[in-house]
């Protein structure tokens, strides 16, 4: 089974793809889908951006289930309402593509993947690295990516939430 993962944000989406064999996984790609606000550029391009860049990453990797990290309320309602819409745009290409999709709070991405639900962006990172040898990562975002994506193999079909597209 091939999974994507998919990090959430407005100006940096990670996204990343594994290869999942029974209790086997395998890192396939990953990467960022990006946007700027330079130059006043306007949300609705930049989500339609984002649908474009991620929309490109399925017709290219050809994934069979995504797996989307859940959206967690912060003191900013402004950056929370902004990474909602990125998340929308997360949730659509999948269910464009017809694939069910799996939601991880951010701390079971992290006590899935490190051990702790409240590491750090570095620990993650790191156990990504171990689970995943020969991988090179894009960022801390696409490696949050495959996080969410190692979190879905972990649970797909056992307690995650899961939504057919």
């Amino acid at each position: 089974m091939r999974v994507l993962g998919i990090d959430p944000g407005l100006r940096s989406l990670g996204w990343g793809v594994i290869e999942v064999d029974g209790n086997r996984i395998r890192h396939v790609a990953n990467g960022l889908c990006q946007t700027s606000s330079a130059g006043g550029a306007a949300l609705a391009d930049r989500l339609l951006s984002l649908h474009g860049q991620l929309s490109e990453v399925f017709r290219h990797y050809l994934p069979q289930e995504a797996a989307v990290e859940q959206t967690f309320v912060n003191k900013d309602g402004v950056a929370t309402l902004k990474l909602g819409q990125a998340r929308a745009i997360a949730l659509l290409v999948p269910a464009q593509f017809g694939l069910p999709i799996g939601e991880y709070a951010p701390n079971k991405v992290k006590k899935t993947v490190v051990g702790v639900g409240h590491a750090d962006k570095r620990q993650v990172e790191h156990m990504v690295l171990m689970q995943l040898p020969g991988a090179k990562l894009a960022g801390p975002d696409a490696a949050d990516a495959l996080a969410i994506a190692i979190c879905h193999a972990r649970y797909a079909g056992a307690s995650a939430l899961r939504i057919k597209a």
